[in-house]
């Protein structure tokens, strides 16, 4: 039985789901403004997302993966490669949203750290849309794989960010 993913197969999951990589980087770089909930707050008294989820970010983020998915498309001769790449910059932004969401209920205000869901939020979202969208996924094998590099490059960004003054906080 074969349990290990060749580089091969690496490179093409990346190739998957970069337009949800840069979504994510394009709406931290580039967000910023009117939050995405409008200061509303639900009946626990906590905001419904927070500050950190902007119209502006969540619109650059969309934007970012259709681009991405673009070039991408143009690159491998797959012209609608582009919608995919909005589908998963959509998701991620959802999921990105979603992530503050829960964070809001379990009472974490915006930069404490939620190991896992910081990291994995805009990840699962762009899997879950695409999946919802298309009706396909990746191999559960390659999902796992993709979540361990996921983490492992939030990290080392959210790192850099940190070193490099970009971010408050290094996580």
């Amino acid at each position: 039985m074969d349990v290990g993913v060749t580089v091969i197969e690496v490179a093409r999951g990346v190739w998957f789901i970069l337009p949800a990589y840069i979504a994510n980087l394009s709406a931290c770089l580039f967000g910023g403004g009117t939050p995405l909930d409008f200061g509303k707050k639900l009946s626990d008294g906590r905001r419904l997302l927070g500050d950190g989820v902007t119209v502006r970010g969540f619109c650059v983020g969309v934007l970012a993966g259709a681009l991405t998915g673009l070039a991408e498309g143009i690159a491998s001769g797959n012209p609608s490669r582009w919608l995919e790449g909005a589908v998963l910059g959509f998701g991620a932004m959802a999921g990105d949203a979603a992530g503050s969401f829960i964070k809001r209920r379990l009472g974490l205000e915006r930069g404490a750290p939620a190991p896992v869901l910081d990291q994995l939020d805009f990840f699962a979202g762009a899997l879950l849309a695409y999946y919802l969208v298309y009706g396909q996924a990746l191999t559960a094998k390659m999902i796992a794989v993709l979540a361990g590099l996921t983490l492992f490059l939030h990290w080392l960004t959210n790192a850099l960010g940190y070193l490099l003054k970009l971010k408050e906080v290094p996580w």
